[in-house]
């Protein structure tokens, strides 16, 4: 199944540190360094994306987060994403961790709702889930939660 980014911004949240701009060479366009690679990269700010570059509020109230992040609606929104380095590109997230009740973990699920867990008690709750799901939370991942915590799991 292909990964699809709900972007969220949970990934980029503390990038700050990680993916620093060494200095400005045009109104949208930066030298940066990716921190864990030691690899500098040239960044520019996507066309459809400026408008919300150019609002400076994010970064200022969230320092941590990658300076190329920004909000549109209730999206998060990376600004390079034609020109994020690797370790953005090959990022792909973990929206929820399972662990059993004293702790240990069980699974986890990508942002494409899918299951990576060797736990066949789990992978048979998960599967089940779906169709025993009450519709009174519209979020599918939110019921799945529930669903999950009716059943002596912790999810977070």
């Amino acid at each position: 199944m292909t990964f699809t980014c709900r972007q969220c911004g949970s990934c980029c949240m503390y990038l700050g540190d990680y993916i620093i701009i060494d200095h400005q060479i045009g109104p949208f366009e930066f030298v940066c360094e990716s921190v864990s690679t030691g690899t500098q990269f040239t960044a520019h700010i996507d066309e459809d994306k400026r408008e919300i570059f150019c609002d400076r509020t994010f970064p200022e109230e969230h320092p941590h987060a990658c300076r190329f992040l920004r909000p549109e609606g209730n999206l998060l929104r990376c600004t390079i994403h034609i020109d994020s380095p690797a370790q953005c590109k090959f990022y792909r997230c973990v929206i929820m961790r399972i662990s059993d009740p004293v702790g240990n973990h069980r699974g986890s699920v990508t942002g494409t709702l899918n299951l990576h867990s060797e736990d066949t008690v789990l992978r048979t709750i998960w599967e089940s889930a779906e169709k025993n799901i009450p519709e009174s939370l519209p979020d599918v991942e939110e019921r799945r939660k529930v669903y999950l915590t009716e059943h002596g799991y912790r999810v977070n």
